[in-house]
């Protein structure tokens, strides 16, 4: 709700928003009847795997979300399998689930479970192509990764663009979440002046309490919004203050508007 801001940048924030996917985890047994219950069919919702999760309960979320009309994206983390057979199967069993897309990436675990270490290792297998993918997503980082150097990552980004394109699949990228216009809208400049043409969507996290967002920032290691948040005893005393990302998108309609096409998709939330 802009009504401080003119027609114009509501009507840019609607447009953001009018494209938006959302997440849930492995973990939420009630997905599919709580998405039910508040999105319009053909939404996407990203399934995410987590530690306490299993693939059992990826491929059964996946098939209640498709089921109840939309369109499942489940997380493939290239750390979690232990071995390529579990992979493969994971693939079968969530393309006999009607699921054609998914996004691709490493994970945070220091020590992978088997063999993969990242996700193109998990691209070059062919095994997703094989399993009738047809859309690929990719992560991308509007602040520095706290593990994997800059020069890196875009280096990876090239190689995975170019294996997902290799089995015929189409790729997208979502970038990390972030509280700062400002990053977001330099990695899509970024991206766009090195041919880059991917749709991407802008990863926001919805509203939440404070407490859940340092946790969150600190998890994945993204200092400029970490400093956003405030102190530590700004969190302490604000446990309760409900934050929403209005700010953050209004911020990013102004901004986007004013360069022009860049290719966003809409906000993944």
């Amino acid at each position: 709700d802009f009504p401080q801001a003119g027609c114009t940048l509501a009507m840019a924030a609607a447009d953001l928003l009018r494209g938006y996917s959302i997440e849930v985890t492995a973990r939420d047994t009630t997905a599919a009847e709580v998405c039910a219950s508040v999105l319009r069919p053909g939404t996407e919702v990203y399934i995410a795997f987590t530690r306490a999760s299993s693939h059992a309960a990826v491929v059964g979320i996946a098939g209640e979300l498709r089921a109840a009309g939309f369109i499942p994206v489940p997380h493939l983390v290239a750390r979690s399998f232990s071995n390529f057979t579990q992979f493969a199967d994971l693939a079968a069993r969530l393309h006999d689930a009607g699921t054609d897309a998914a996004l691709v990436i490493g994970g945070d675990q220091d020590r992978p479970a088997g063999p993969f270490h990242s996700a193109l290792d998990l691209l070059r297998t062919g095994v997703l192509a094989r399993r009738e993918f047809r859309r690929i997503g990719l992560a991308c980082y509007p602040e520095p990764h706290r593990r994997i150097d800059q020069a890196k990552l875009e280096a990876a980004l090239f190689e995975k663009l170019d294996a997902v394109a290799a089995d015929g699949m189409a790729p997208w990228l979502v970038s990390q979440f972030c509280l700062d216009a400002g990053p977001i809208v330099a990695l899509t400049e970024t991206l766009r002046a090195r041919g880059i043409a991917a749709p991407l969507p802008i990863g926001i996290a919805g509203p939440t309490d404070r407490r859940t967002l340092w946790k969150y920032a600190l998890s994945c290691g993204i200092g400029a919004s970490i400093r956003a948040l405030g102190t530590h005893a700004d969190v302490l005393r604000d446990l309760l203050t409900r934050d929403t990302p209005d700010t953050l998108v209004a911020d990013l309609a102004t901004r986007l508007g004013a360069c022009g096409e860049l290719g966003i998709a809409g906000l993944h939330i």
